[in-house]
């Protein structure tokens, strides 16, 4: 690397360091909202409907984001942003401290955040392209996964012991101190550089128009968007649905069981992130995604519908967790060098649109599924409810059980058709 490169990559450590930081004060906020909301309702739909307010306006408002993206300061953007989402952290502590707090509080103050984070996230994506030389991006990608990985691990722990001392109160003012470190640490010490065409006025869609044409004339790249749009709808169905409620009704409400699975998937994406950081180059991106894929599905949720103890459950959390890091990066890899600099911002946020666009299906049908479809047919009685007792054993959580199985062998099948795929050629 050259002087600029080595600067401007310093920079992105720092920059690194700071979103990583006010990324642990917004999910501890986030787990005592959960914590809150689950004791004042005692209602798991309560719970969902509160991830389903953010996701479904970032899915919305990522429609327009990649022209705010591309035509303004993305050092500007985060600022302004962060400083708005942070403005959602001081209403609920002024709702908390004068006793008014109200669930539909948190979902208002969601739906905010939502529309703030489809604006955030393809400003930081572009940012990560413009300090970070292409040889190190897979690099980064590890270094991404290891600090979120290592969110996941402490913030039940941090928040768990501020919460039974302070209260949300003080989870709030954690939050905020973070907001103001990471803030000030942009603004007086990081400098983005900017490589942007003359900003010219867009019809609301217009980036959305770039964005998607881009990707429709790069048939490999549309293919991983949707990939990854069913392997995130697989995941939902599950992994981020449903697994908290199978391990407790099978584990006879163990709650110690439950925190060490949760554990064991957060270290297993730690270790994840730093094989992909210690990775110099990645030959070959396509199967750098779609093999970890497919032993994402086939380790983890069919071992984790199998598995009837907390050992084969970490160890399947440890085999659906640590592959994904990889998966990142390839994408990641891909999107950088094949994407122009002046339109990043409009394919990031057309990415995530479809990218993300069916989690929210995936969280409401998978505790639909459960609820309705699933357990209730484990408590049937005919053959095929018998082959698959044979498999995941009866009782409380094995219609759970099931769904796991069927997510493993789906998402790997995912997997290892589009690696196959003929349009994967012109990304290898």
């Amino acid at each position: 690397m050259n002087t600029i490169e080595n600067n401007n990559f310093r920079k992105y450590i720092l920059f690194w360091f700071s979103q990583s930081v006010s990324e642990l004060g917004s999910a501890m906020t986030g787990f005592a909202l959960i914590l809150w909301a689950y004791t004042r309702t005692e209602s798991a739909l309560a719970v969902s409907v509160m991830s389903f307010c953010s996701y479904v306006p970032y899915i919305v408002m990522s429609l327009f984001a990649g022209s705010i993206v591309d035509g303004h300061s993305k050092k500007r953007i985060i600022l302004i942003v962060d400083s708005i989402a942070a403005a959602g952290s001081v209403f609920v502590f002024a709702c908390y401290a004068t006793d008014v707090l109200q669930i539909w509080h948190i979902y208002l103050v969601n739906i905010v955040i939502g529309f703030m984070n489809a604006v955030q996230s393809p400003a930081v994506s572009v940012t990560t392209g413009l300090l970070v030389p292409k040889e190190k991006l897979a690099q980064v990608s590890g270094m991404q996964s290891f600090s979120g990985n290592l969110v996941t691990v402490l913030t039940p722990v941090i928040a768990s012991a501020v919460f039974a001392f302070g209260g949300i109160g003080a989870i709030l003012l954690i939050d905020l101190g973070s907001f103001l470190f990471a803030f000030f640490l942009l603004l007086f010490f990081i400098s983005i550089p900017e490589s942007r065409t003359e900003h010219k006025a867009e019809p609301p869609f217009g980036g959305c128009r770039i964005g998607l044409r881009f990707l429709t004339e790069h048939r490999g790249l549309l293919m991983i968007v949707v990939t990854m749009a069913i392997i995130n709808f697989f995941s939902r169905l599950t992994y981020e649905n449903i697994l908290s409620p199978m391990i407790l009704a099978r584990s006879g409400n163990d709650s110690m069981a439950l925190g060490v699975v949760n554990a064991a998937m957060g270290i297993g994406g730690i270790v994840g992130g730093l094989l992909v950081s210690a990775k110099k180059s990645i030959k070959d991106p396509v199967k750098m995604i779609y093999l970890p894929a497919a032993i994402s599905f086939l380790a983890g949720d069919l071992v984790m519908g199998l598995g009837q103890n907390a050992v084969l459950w970490s160890f399947a959390g440890i085999a659906a967790s640590l592959p994904i890091p990889f998966i990142m990066a390839g994408q990641n890899v891909i999107l950088y060098q094949m994407t122009p600099v002046e339109i990043q911002g409009k394919v990031f946020a057309v990415r995530n649109a479809i990218q993300f666009g069916t989690i929210p299906v995936g969280i409401l049908l998978g505790g639909v599924l459960a609820d309705y479809v699933f357990e209730p047919l484990m408590r049937t009685e005919n053959a095929v409810v018998d082959v698959l007792k044979s498999f995941v054993g009866s009782g409380a959580g094995s219609g759970m059980a099931v769904m796991f199985l069927c997510t493993g062998v789906l998402g790997f099948t995912t997997s290892i058709i589009a690696y196959h795929r003929k349009e994967m050629d012109e990304l290898r």
